[in-house]
């Protein structure tokens, strides 16, 4: 009977999905973006254009249907669409995290396979900008925190700057061979999850706790592991690797 019933309360929420249309603000690029049920948007599509027309603002709109998959076009639209994307501090709606040396992720010693080896090894380290810049041929200042690049991650460079220590999450971000910055990364991965469903905040940039959420249910819908971080696997399952 429970089965029966969670099977029921999955069905009713994927049917609520479907009457909802979802508008949220993308501030960094002064855009709104729209997902809706394939037979509202013709009508929503007609609001939308009027609202462009007549813009003093000139912003766009973005309309998409929601997705069950990734849409490789509309990867590549959103992809387009960060292509000057730049993270900003929101510390009052997204916390950063503490250094703490000791720390390891948690449950990542029950991942398995190499492509997470980097979670299962990473412990927070703290050093100089003079450490980094000797080891490391990019360290950048993303989103108020500076991060170090190492092959396909980036990294929080604890230390690199004490007055520029805001890290929403402490571990590796994966970016795959473009070595895009993380923000853009994550804004990417933000906007594709938004339109599937599964995330609900704003598009910052930011992996804070709601991404990470949606992260989490993403992969246990795929049958990825559970890692609710951007890992290789998940960014390779959204179109994005």
């Amino acid at each position: 009977n429970n089965a029966n019933q969670n099977t029921q309360s999955t069905e009713s929420d994927r049917m609520k999905k479907k009457g909802q249309v979802i508008a949220v603000a993308d501030q960094r690029t002064s855009s709104l973006v729209v997902s809706a049920a394939s037979e509202l948007m013709p009508q929503i599509a007609e609001v939308i254009a009027e609202l462009d027309s007549s813009s003093p603002k000139k912003q766009m709109v973005f309309v998409f249907p929601p997705l069950e998959h990734a849409d490789p076009q509309q990867v590549q639209q959103i992809k387009a669409q960060h292509a000057n994307f730049r993270a900003q501090p929101k510390p009052d709606k997204v916390p950063p995290v503490t250094f703490n040396q000791n720390r390891r992720i948690e449950g990542s010693d029950r991942w398995q396979g190499p492509q997470y080896e980097v979670f299962r090894s990473y412990h927070p380290e703290r050093h100089d900008g003079g450490w980094y810049r000797s080891h490391y041929r990019r360290v950048e200042l993303i989103g108020g925190g500076y991060y170090y690049w190492n092959n396909g991650y980036w990294y929080p460079a604890w230390g690199y700057n004490p007055s520029a220590e805001y890290y929403p999450y402490d571990g590796p971000i994966y970016a795959g061979h473009s070595a895009e910055p993380p923000d853009k990364v994550i804004a990417d991965v933000q906007a594709v999850l938004q339109q599937m469903g599964y995330y609900r905040g704003d598009v910052d940039g930011l992996l804070g706790p709601l991404t990470r959420e949606a992260l989490g249910a993403y992969q246990a819908d795929q049958g990825l592991t559970t890692t609710a971080a951007i890992d290789e696997p998940t960014l390779d399952s959204l179109g994005m690797g």
